[in-house]
């Protein structure tokens, strides 16, 4: 990479500043970086040339083309953090760069048993969840750490499972030894999502894990969790439980099938057992806000409850035992008096 580019010296110094999550480039004057929550300007003087070379150079590295008729640019920096670049004249000005920063250290629940603000009791039931096979959404808005919470939850596999990852941009970072990752945001454009989630079922999968859920493959990570893929997990971008359900609803039907609601509503029903809700507390700082567990169906609905709430500056319980206990307690080591 052409190190006298500006706009590179500044992404290289501020990979090493610890607490910066995100670099956003919004033109040559216009930088800043998110630090606890918080977007603070920086006092940096770029050139729209810097800019242009950076993205040009980006998109060469991440073997993808980046110009007038292919204006939108999802890639990798070297260390492996997101980026994406929208082009002129969609962006006014100059390219707009945004920059998740990748996480260098693993995270796990040992090594960091306060993060998302979660006392021991709670990280015992998240053990719990992935031991027990659990089907997992992992829900939350933009920038709140759904990716480093899924990160979290598959520390805690086990090394004898054969883990499949699905991703449209590489981002989950964790330990395992038979791990297979698939992309794709890969070079021809012509592989989906949903194309990998079919060819997974044919590559003996214990879990499948798919980093962000956009579209139409959530049908088939459906069918996958309710034929045999217990514990397998996926991110969905929604602002609540409800809205998460709601979201997965719309996502199943961009498969293209023509079926009632209640139809929907059974496959979800009947595969999804926790939405795990991610946002951030009053100070910006990301949390657990709620724990749901999907209990089926009543009527055309679907039924579910609330496990565990953010109240007070804390996850607490609600007091609800889950439908799920005698699993968590067979298979995940917790008592059944756990939410008494």
């Amino acid at each position: 990479m052409d190190q006298e580019n500006a706009v590179w010296a500044l992404v290289n110094d501020l990979g090493n500043k610890k607490g910066i999550t995100e670099i956003v480039i919004n033109g040559p004057k216009d930088v800043f970086v998110e630090r606890g929550g918080q977007f603070i300007q920086l006092n940096v003087q770029l050139t729209k040339k810097d800019i242009h070379d950076f993205s040009i150079e980006l998109a060469q590295f991440n073997k993808k083309t980046f110009d007038s008729e292919h204006p939108i640019l999802d890639g990798n920096l070297p260390d492996g953090s997101r980026v994406n670049i929208l082009n002129e004249p969609f962006a006014h000005g100059c390219p707009a760069i945004s920059i998740r920063k990748y996480l260098k250290s693993i995270k796990s629940f040992e090594t960091d048993p306060s993060i998302f603000g979660l006392n021991p009791k709670w990280i015992e039931f998240f053990q719990a969840l992935m031991s027990s096979r659990m089907n997992v959404i992992v829900s939350g808005g933009t920038g709140v750490g759904k990716t480093t919470f899924m990160n979290l939850l598959l520390q805690e596999l086990s090394k004898q499972e054969r883990i499949i990852t699905i991703e449209d941009t590489l981002e989950l970072n964790f330990s395992h030894p038979n791990l297979v990752r698939l992309e794709s945001g890969n070079r021809s454009g012509s592989i989906t999502t949903r194309d990998l989630v079919r060819n997974t079922l044919r590559m003996r999968p214990d879990r499948i894990i798919i980093g962000e859920v956009r579209g139409g493959e959530l049908f088939d990570l459906l069918q996958a969790m309710n034929t045999g893929h217990d514990g397998s997990m996926a991110s969905i971008h929604a602002n609540s439980p409800g809205e998460c359900l709601n979201r997965m609803e719309t996502l199943f039907l961009l498969a293209g099938f023509d079926v009632p609601y209640q139809a929907v509503r059974k496959q979800i029903g009947n595969a999804v057992d926790f939405i795990i809700q991610v946002g951030r507390n009053r100070d910006g700082e990301r949390v657990i806000t709620s724990i749901q567990e999907v209990t089926g169906m009543e009527g055309a609905n679907i039924t579910s409850h609330q496990i565990g709430m953010w109240e007070d500056g804390g996850l607490i319980s609600t007091g609800i035992t889950p439908k799920n206990m005698q699993r968590l307690h067979s298979n995940g080591g917790i008592p059944m008096d756990f939410f008494n």
